[in-house]
């Protein structure tokens, strides 16, 4: 089955090709007019802007091959900004046209939602013969589709409000959610359309339409292997961490962390080694971190697979680099991490592992990086790193109180209720380490204290 993915330069192209791989394609990338005007199925992935997107499908006569073969009903697949990009218009780019292949417009989520929506939301499908079923998928988007294509069978979901989750016609299919990060759902999805075998049932018959919390095992690396300490220090080793994460997205998690520790190029080399080996064994969201100092170091790591890109030290001494990576991959790829230690009347922002303070608010800079196009927000707090004394709550509610972006909780978990308080105090996610790494619980067990505290979480 073999399969062209379209390289837009940007893209998660190396979860796409993952992901079709292991439900037995054989992707290739191009970006030859001639080849996707001609191949039997194209994947146009999506991660970016609107107006970068099809600037790149003009340019390079991209545009008029996909139109082609989408209105002669050739087997395509559209992502996220592949969806988007198949309809007239977008609020994000007033005056650029899309390909106009499906009439729809593509609009901004009203505040005060908190944007971009990252995460599992279920999606609701009509009935009709199809590929898709209803089940739980991964989003991770600023803009959405309200009025649906007429002609088109239309998934939903909301968010707020009611609005498109993907669009088919015959052999095209397109998903405003991520069917690669999406997890056994989502790969019976890319299945399906590979392989051109409607669905048999209509899936899950009532799944939960609504933003769930995410729960995220963190993985710091340090030379290829997991390792965890005390506020950074005392470091002792925790395994594989292809194996972890194989075995805690087994277990049910929805988006993995690994955070590099390393301090040489050599460790560079190798963190990139292990974002391969980690996105071999997953079809979940991944967060990569540690020693991005460039575009170009973000761009490796997106390259050998990772979905999401998280600064912390480079952020600080050079707050445009935040700038510059959600101009060039999005928003929705920008994470920018804060390590926070507790002073007097607030918290400080610190760098390098803890070690070193900058004199900045961390309240400020919370405020600064969403401005500047962060899309999420790592907070850590360095007071209970390691120490399973529970999350700093204060802490969570004075950033989320004053950012309009999620806020993922760090620092100090150890049961299903420090878990449960993080998210009264405002986070939007809550990362776990050593509360999953010395076998004290489960994935599973996590998501089942926050479910019986009224949580919602992808089951």
């Amino acid at each position: 089955m073999e399969v062209v993915v379209i390289g837009t330069g940007v893209a998660n192209t190396a979860s796409v090709l993952a992901a079709l791989t292991g439900v037995g394609g054989r992707p290739t990338l191009s970006v030859d007019p001639a080849q996707v005007r001609t191949a039997e199925r194209v994947v146009l992935p999506g991660v970016g802007s609107f107006a970068a997107g099809m600037e790149r499908l003009n340019q390079t006569g991209l545009a008029s091959a996909l139109q082609a073969r989408i209105q002669a009903g050739r087997p395509t697949l559209g992502i996220c900004l592949g969806m988007q990009l198949l309809g007239d218009s977008s609020e994000e780019a007033p005056g650029v046209r899309g390909l106009g292949v499906a009439s729809m417009a593509t609009r901004r989520f009203p505040r005060p939602l908190v944007v971009p929506q990252l995460g599992w939301n279920g999606v609701q499908v009509p009935p009709g013969e199809g590929f898709l079923a209803a089940g739980s998928a991964y989003f991770a988007h600023s803009y959405r589709v309200v009025e649906p294509p007429v002609g088109w069978r239309v998934a939903r979901t909301t968010y707020g409000s009611e609005f498109v989750a993907a669009i088919e016609r015959g052999a095209v299919l397109a998903c405003q959610f991520h069917p690669e990060l999406s997890g056994p759902w989502g790969l019976a999805l890319l299945q399906r359309w590979l392989t051109g075998q409607p669905a048999t049932s209509t899936g899950d018959a009532s799944p939960r339409a609504g933003l769930g919390v995410r729960l995220m095992p963190c993985l710091d690396v340090r030379d290829g292997r997991v390792v965890k300490g005390v506020h950074f220090e005392g470091l002792r080793d925790a395994g594989d961490p292809a194996e972890r994460a194989a075995a805690y997205a087994a277990q049910g998690a929805d988006e993995l962390v690994v955070l590099d520790v390393s301090a040489t190029d050599e460790g560079r080399v190798t963190a990139r080694r292990t974002v391969q080996a980690v996105r071999a064994r997953i079809a979940l969201p991944l967060t990569v971190g540690g020693g991005v100092r460039t575009v170009e170091d973000a761009g490796r790591l997106l390259g050998a697979g990772a979905d999401k890109v998280s600064i912390n030290t480079a952020a600080s001494r050079n707050p445009d680099l935040v700038t510059a990576l959600a101009e060039q991959f999005g928003r929705q790829c920008t994470v920018v991490a804060i390590d926070a230690r507790r002073r007097s009347d607030d918290w400080e922002v610190v760098v390098r592992s803890g070690k070193e303070g900058t004199g900045r608010s961390v309240v400020d800079w919370a405020r600064e990086v969403e401005d500047r196009g962060a899309g999420e927000i790592l907070l850590t707090s360095m007071d209970r790193d390691g120490t399973q004394s529970g999350y700093d709550l204060a802490l969570l509610r004075a950033v989320s109180d004053r950012v309009n972006i999620p806020v993922i909780a760090s620092g100090g978990a150890r049961s299903g209720s420090h878990l449960v308080d993080a998210v009264q105090a405002g986070a939007s996610a809550v990362l776990a380490a050593s509360v999953l790494h010395d076998g004290l619980s489960t994935v599973g067990q996590l998501k089942q204290d926050l479910l019986r505290a009224g949580v919602e979480v992808r089951p």
